[in-house]
C-alpha cells in the first residue's frame, strides 16, 4: 500500500472517529453508546488506543459500502439517512403512549411535561424577560443575538 493511500486512509479514520466522538458527547449518533465490554475487545479490563481505532475502522468499513477504502458523498448520505431513521424509530418507541406507531401532539406535549412545561417551556420563560407571558420583538431579537454569540446560529440580517 502506498504511503499516500495509507495517509489518506488514516486521516479519514481520525476524522471519522473525531466526528463520532463529538456526536456521542452531544448524545447524537446512529447507534447506542458502546459499553466498556464492547470496546475492550481483548477482555483485559482496559481499553487501548488500538481498540478504539479498531472500532473506528469497523464503522468506516460499514459506511464504505463499495469497499474502495473511500467514503463518497453518497455513502455518507446513506449512513446519515440510516442514522436518522433509527433515531426517529427510537423516538416513536419511547414517546408513543398508545403504541399506534404514530405521535400525536398530546403524546409530544406529555413527553415535554405538558403544554409549555419542560425544556421548551423553560426556554420560552428565559426569552420572556419581562415575564408577561408573551415574547415581544425586542425580547425575540435579544434572544436571537444571544444565541448567535453562543454559536447556535447567526442573527438574521434585516
Amino acid at each position: 500500500m502506498s504511503k499516500r493511500i495509507l495517509s489518506v486512509g488514516l486521516a479519514a479514520l481520525i476524522a471519522t472517529t473525531a466526528i463520532a466522538g463529538v456526536a456521542q458527547a452531544r448524545g447524537e449518533g446512529d447507534r447506542e453508546r458502546p459499553s466498556f465490554e464492547q470496546l475492550d475487545t481483548d477482555g483485559d479490563g482496559k481499553i487501548t488506543m488500538e481498540e478504539m481505532q479498531a472500532r473506528g475502522t469497523a464503522r468506516f468499513a460499514t459506511a464504505d459500502t463499495n469497499g474502495d477504502g473511500l467514503l463518497s458523498a453518497e455513502e455518507m448520505m446513506a449512513t446519515s439517512e440510516k442514522a436518522k431513521e433509527r433515531r426517529v424509530e427510537r423516538m416513536i418507541k419511547r414517546l408513543d403512549a398508545n403504541e399506534d406507531g404514530q405521535l400525536s401532539i398530546e403524546e409530544l406535549q406529555a413527553a415535554r411535561g405538558g403544554k409549555g412545561e419542560g425544556r421548551k417551556g423553560r426556554g420560552f420563560e428565559r426569552i420572556d424577560a419581562d415575564k408577561d407571558g408573551a415574547i415581544s420583538k425586542e425580547e425575540f431579537e435579544a434572544a436571537s443575538a444571544k444565541m448567535g454569540k453562543r454559536g447556535h446560529g447567526k442573527p438574521k440580517a434585516e
